[in-house]
């Protein structure tokens, strides 16, 4: 969610923390800060609003030193102000903290420490650890920072710097990512690659309960009990490059234009034409483990619980085993009943979704088989789980989802395949499924080859307030997908629902400024939603249709359509999906939106 970047070496800090930062920026945030050790103490600087207000504010000269960190903060604790916008200093002033995740008994420590005679100027958690630390202190801050996060409760990724030791940076994580960049003769700290990938591509993934400290001669990684912890050296394959926007006026629009790509990526490897199956030798789980299972529940947040969804119509379909589709942060808050025959499945881009790597240890607990689709190489939930698969569809830098999502749905089709193929599936058939796989690609390069259609039915969105997206059957929530992508970038208020429950409420809300989107590919229920349409029609709404070539009958009821090349119904999702996210784009850009950071939101969401 919020940013880090530290830095320990010989080159000024503060360029290379605001670059790093920069980086960052598409993960969502709405104040920024810097801290550098400038030889007699700190020097911070912090602004509300973007990174520029941040640059602004330092001015041509930037604060020397070669030890520092900076920070892009969403707000959890207090509003998004210059005071509550990390990083934030003990009582002395002199040791400095950023903080990413929620400190839960941040009330109960404020409370004592004030009583001990601390006074705090912001509204944050992260200033009450800083205090705590600061409190702490004797001379060695690494004890002081062990000591101090041994008292809180909650989730962190927290940097910490102390004038008093100029040359040391500490950090720790528990629930909030943060990665280690090992250079030649520096240092570096971040909560994501992306803003390490300048300098090093030579990476160490910290786990829950551990501390790294810099200093100019390394780094040791510790726990909180200050014990010598060793960990391996990872490396980054991804290029620099492929973060950034290639001549897309967006990072949302290339990546919409890279779903041919990403999705061919996912399925790279795995399909296995002749048996009719597909290999997914991550999963850890054997031909018997896998038929043993009898149900399954996959656990999720946002878009990626809409592809959930998707994957239960999939594997019920196809593998005729029960599924249930559960909320991630009410999963884990329930009491579940799941045992060793209950597979978990976990789905999240970032791959460190807070309510979803909780809901998948609690899981894991009671005795499930988890595994995750996840996109990020060496997240926490890929570390946490039994096994899983990537996703493989390179970095996402838009905070609307899109191509990660269909590669979700291709890995769930993938998954699903290899277990109907054990149960139920006969070979025949899972050769037509492994066909219309590998056409995918192709059918969504033509969709793309069409986008000054999809352009001019954004036209009849710009002058609404409201829209309503109808489906059935899978492409129910490929409605829900659609609304909230509309949504999420356009600020335009959406609902999605199943086209039958429209009867049941929505309908009252249907007038001739409401545009209607109707997901109707020639599928299994078509004539249930052409009767759908007509009683949209019936009451002066616009539909806007998804239809397949030569749907005659819709296309006389529509007052606009689009067509879909045809594929298997359980994998129309994917095609239907990518005219809805284009949709939203051009609405979102008509509308003078910010589509790559949609106010209030970030890509990775890291608190509950």
């Amino acid at each position: 969610m919020c940013g880090i970047v530290g830095y320990v070496g010989f080159r000024p800090a503060a360029d290379l923390i605001i670059r790093g930062l920069r980086r960052l920026e598409y993960r969502g945030y709405d104040s920024a800060g810097l801290a550098v050790l400038n030889g007699g103490g700190l020097s911070v600087t912090k602004a509300s609003g973007k990174l520029s207000s941040l640059e602004k504010k330092l001015g041509a000269t930037l604060p020397q030193g070669t030890v520092g960190l900076g920070h892009t903060r969403w707000a959890t604790h207090g509003a998004p102000t210059t005071t509550n916008a990390h990083p934030h200093t003990d009582q002395t002033g002199r040791i400095a903290v950023i903080h990413n995740g929620i400190i839960e008994n941040a009330g109960a420590i404020r409370t004592a420490l004030e009583q001990r005679g601390h006074t705090f100027e912001s509204e944050t958690d992260t200033e009450v650890l800083a205090h705590l630390i600061g409190e702490l202190y004797q001379g060695d801050l690494e004890l002081a920072v062990a000591a101090a996060l041994r008292e809180v409760d909650g989730a962190y990724g927290i940097a910490v710097i102390s004038a008093d030791e100029p040359d040391c940076l500490v950090a720790a994580r528990k629930g909030s990512p943060l990665i280690v960049g090992v250079g030649d003769g520096e240092w570096f700290v971040a909560s994501d690659a992306s803003a390490l990938l300048e300098h090093t591509r030579s990476v160490v993934y910290l786990d829950d309960g551990e501390m790294v400290v810099l200093t100019r001669d390394g780094y040791r990684v510790r726990s909180l009990d200050v014990m010598e912890i060793s960990k391996k050296i990872d490396r980054i394959e991804w290029d620099l490059a492929t973060i950034e926007r290639g001549g897309f006026e967006h990072f949302m629009l290339k990546e919409i234009f890279e779903q041919p790509t990403s999705l061919s990526n996912t399925l790279s490897g795995h399909l296995l034409e002749d048996e009719g199956t597909a290999r997914l030798e991550g999963l850890n789980l054997t031909n018997d483990e896998l038929k043993q299972i009898d149900r399954i529940i996959i656990t999720a947040c946002g878009t990626s619980w809409h592809a959930a969804l998707i994957g239960e119509y999939m594997i019920e379909e196809l593998a005729r085993v029960p599924v249930e589709v559960e909320y991630a942060s009410e999963f884990r808050y329930r009491n579940p009943v799941v045992d060793q025959r209950t597979l978990v499945i976990g789905i999240s881009q970032s791959g460190e979704t807070a309510d979803t790597l909780a809901a998948l240890v609690e899981a894991k607990n009671r005795g499930a088989r988890t595994i995750g689709l996840v996109n990020v190489v060496g997240s926490t939930i890929a570390r946490e789980v039994d096994g899983g698969t990537y996703l493989h569809a390179g970095p996402e830098v838009g905070v609307a989802s899109t191509k990660a999502f269909t590669s979700q749905l291709a890995a769930l089709a993938l998954f699903t395949l290899r277990l109907a193929r054990l149960k139920s599936l006969s070979i025949l058939q899972g050769r037509q499924f492994v066909e219309a796989l590998q056409a995918l690609p192709g059918q969504i390069e033509e969709i793309l080859g069409r986008v000054d259609e999809i352009e001019s039915l954004a036209e009849r969105f710009l002058d609404t307030s409201n829209a309503l997206y109808l489906g059935r059957g899978v492409n129910f929530p490929v409605a829900l997908e659609g609304a909230l992508k509309l949504k999420e970038i356009s600020y335009i208020h959406a609902e999605g629902y199943p086209a039958a429950e429209m009867k049941h409420g929505p309908i009252a809300l249907i007038d001739e400024n409401m545009p209607v989107v109707f997901i109707a590919p020639r599928d299994a229920v078509h004539s249930k939603i052409v009767s759908n349409i007509e009683e949209v029609k019936a009451r002066g709404g616009k539909v806007v249709a998804l239809v397949n070539d030569g749907d005659h009958e819709i296309e006389r009821l529509a007052d606009a359509t689009f067509t879909i090349p045809e594929t298997l119904d359980l994998l129309t999702p994917i095609l239907t999906t990518i005219p809805l996210q284009l949709v939203a784009y051009y609405v979102a850009v008509r509308r003078g939106c910010d589509v790559d950071q949609p106010r209030n939101l970030a890509k990775s969401v890291t608190v509950e």
